[in-house]
């Protein structure tokens, strides 16, 4: 194929070569065939730039700016991508039209583009698709419509644009075969469920593990939609919002830090507290938004690798009965309605400071899922820190007595 491009090449050269002697005796006459021929030549020189001989041969560049992620990066060779996630993972991208490159490493998997009919296990990825504009890319959910929070994938559901496909661990095979299915997004949880991922490999579908709950900074966590931007052909709008998003957050940044101490936890239904990790990114919100994190200082012995820990109520209250601020995390057991709720679920809430003050909120349902709204957390938290008298906020409510 290259020889015969390379043929017609040489004569599409001749032609011009030819046209350009007559033409200087008749240039209106030879003008349409010299432009015709001209811009042929400049389609198949094109093309034959953007056809990847082997994979060895490639050129590969940094391909995208990231600010805060540092789990992926991407290089580009021409309009190809080389896409490296948790330094291990490889997944090379091919554009609509060109071939695989020769060579390509067995541990790289090929993405051909366009990518239309994705299974998206990882329910957080949801809203950064949404907000990419790509929704209507994925064709399949591990997520049930009941377990959704973000409106537009529930509509997609309701229209049977969107379908259930089985959860992360014991996905509907057939389904996703029947559907077409052309990539799987999967979270962390599947490496403890391997077989899963490898019986989708198995039946060539390609798997990607995103891993944005790897990110030490929350905007890192965010600025993963600049991958699905890349994936589902929506660069521009991906790129926009994040920048936007960090930019309008930036004032909230720059104030100087209150003292409060803040404390972020729920309880289950066993009255046992749970709580994130000192290291955790929710720890790091509390930062950026002016306070501090009321476990900053705790030993922590890491027995696992989860963000969370548990906590007896005893211990949980010495170690949090003087925090200024109390954020009940609702995305587990539920929202509350008031200070008496909490009251409910253990009468040693009363003693604590927060409480006292009546500066206790409590996140949206949606917090986990809204990926995007990490900026509007933030901001809200900052707001809750330096004005005890807010009541209007994005991502959490104020409890009253």
């Amino acid at each position: 194929m290259r020889i015969i491009k390379a043929g017609l090449i040489l004569l599409i050269c001749l032609s011009l070569c030819a046209c350009g002697a007559r033409g200087q005796g008749s240039r209106n006459d030879d003008s349409g065939a010299e432009s015709y021929f001209g811009d042929m030549l400049k389609t198949e020189v094109a093309g034959m730039e953007n056809e990847a001989a082997s994979f060895a041969q490639m050129h590969w560049e940094k391909g995208m700016e990231l600010s805060y992620a540092t789990t992926f990066f991407v290089e580009k060779a021409g309009d190809y991508v080389l896409i490296t996630i948790a330094d291990a993972d490889r997944f090379l991208v091919v554009p609509e039209g060109q071939s695989v490159p020769d060579d390509v490493p067995k541990d790289v998997v090929i993405l051909k583009k366009p990518i239309q009919r994705a299974y998206l296990a990882s329910s957080s990825v949801f809203d950064l698709i949404r907000e990419a504009g790509a929704l209507g890319r994925l064709r399949l959910s591990g997520t049930k419509k009941e377990d959704l929070c973000i409106q537009e994938a529930i509509a997609a559901m309701d229209a049977g644009e969107l379908l259930y496909a089985g959860k992360y661990n014991k996905p509907d095979y057939e389904l996703l075969i029947a559907e077409g299915c052309d990539l799987a997004i999967e979270n962390t949880m599947i490496y403890h469920n391997p077989e899963a991922k490898e019986k989708l490999e198995a039946l060539g579908i390609p798997v990607l593990v995103e891993t944005s709950s790897y990110e030490t900074h929350p905007f890192g966590r965010m600025e993963w939609i600049k991958l699905y931007g890349l994936l589902f052909d929506r660069e521009d709008d991906a790129d926009a919002f994040f920048d936007e998003t960090v930019k309008a957050i930036m004032p909230v940044l720059q104030q100087e830090k209150t003292d409060c101490k803040v404390a972020f936890f729920y309880v289950n239904s066993n009255g046992v507290v749970n709580v994130r990790k000192p290291e955790d990114y929710v720890a790091k919100m509390i930062s950026l938004a002016g306070g501090e994190y009321v476990l900053t200082d705790a030993k922590v012995e890491e027995e696992n690798a989860l963000s969370t820990m548990n906590m007896q109520m005893e211990d949980f209250y010495l170690a949090a009965k003087d925090a200024d601020v109390i954020v009940y995390n609702s995305t587990i057991v539920g929202e509350l309605n008031s200070i008496g709720d909490l009251l409910e679920l253990s009468p040693l809430f009363a003693d604590f400071k927060a409480v006292k003050e009546n500066r206790v909120y409590c996140t949206e349902k949606n917090f986990f899922q809204q990926t995007t709204a990490i900026a509007d957390f933030v901001e809200d938290l900052g707001m809750a820190l330096r004005n005890p008298e807010q009541k209007e906020f994005h991502q959490m409510k104020k409890l009253s007595k």
